[in-house]
């Protein structure tokens, strides 16, 4: 069991001025040292309003998901200490921040690896997730148990890890196929994973991705590919 376990937030945002501020405060006090927004190239208050917030924001201005995780990443390499443990949120309020604890405690506790929130097993609002995300999540984790043998029940983004194995993983996915890619190393490479419930409502304001027809297709052909470029 790690004592007094250093952790930091790895927040990916664009143009999400009207929900980062939350995301941030909502975070149990106490229990993280700092909160990194990383801003993906917004054009709005994303900035200002994470750093009247709180966080820590730096910039990518190159768009992708996974662009913006890898540059929170970078950042925390530098850090001295090291954290121990490195949490993703997603910066549209659609996850409950004040669950976080619920992903870390396995990991301080019962010395899981990696700790994934999954929606398929907690509380969805509804209308929080469109038809084509469900079936989405159903078609991949199926994939990834008939291709890889590992029992998965959602690619939430909302997810814990020891900063040692977010290491060991050396993530290269820039856009759509960040969850799954580290989800898949994951079994690759033996950690030890862990889902747990956790509580799903409506984001706030425009999904750049499942909201449009365009989105949804980009996102589902690169999370498709993804699982069978690991193989």
């Amino acid at each position: 069991m790690l004592k007094k376990p250093k952790i930091v937030v790895i927040i990916p945002a664009y143009n999400e001025e009207n929900s980062i501020a939350k995301v941030i405060t909502h975070i149990p006090p106490g229990l993280v040292q700092e909160v990194i927004v990383v801003n993906n190239n917004s054009n709005d208050a994303t900035d200002a309003n994470a750093r009247n917030a709180g966080a820590t924001v730096l910039h990518e201005p190159r768009s992708g998901y996974g662009y913006a995780c890898l540059k929170g990443i970078e950042y925390i390499k530098r850090l001295q200490p090291e954290p121990d443990i490195v949490v993703f949120i997603d910066a549209d309020f659609s996850d409950h921040p004040e669950e976080m604890p619920l992903l870390v405690q396995p990991i301080l506790t019962k010395g899981i690896d990696m700790v994934i929130g999954s929606r398929a097993l907690g509380n969805k609002q509804k209308g929080s997730m469109t038809i084509p995300q469900i079936f989405g999540n159903w078609l991949a984790t199926r994939l990834m148990k008939i291709i890889y043998g590992v029992r998965y029940t959602d690619l939430g983004p909302f997810r814990a890890i020891r900063y040692d194995k977010l290491c060991a993983m050396n993530m290269q996915d820039t856009t759509f196929g960040w969850t799954v890619e580290m989800q898949l190393k994951a079994a690759k490479l033996n950690f030890t994973v862990m889902e747990v419930p956790v509580s799903y409502r409506k984001r706030i304001g425009f999904s750049k991705i499942s909201g449009t027809v365009k989105g949804t297709v980009l996102a589902g052909y690169k999370i498709i590919t993804t699982i069978f470029k690991y193989r």
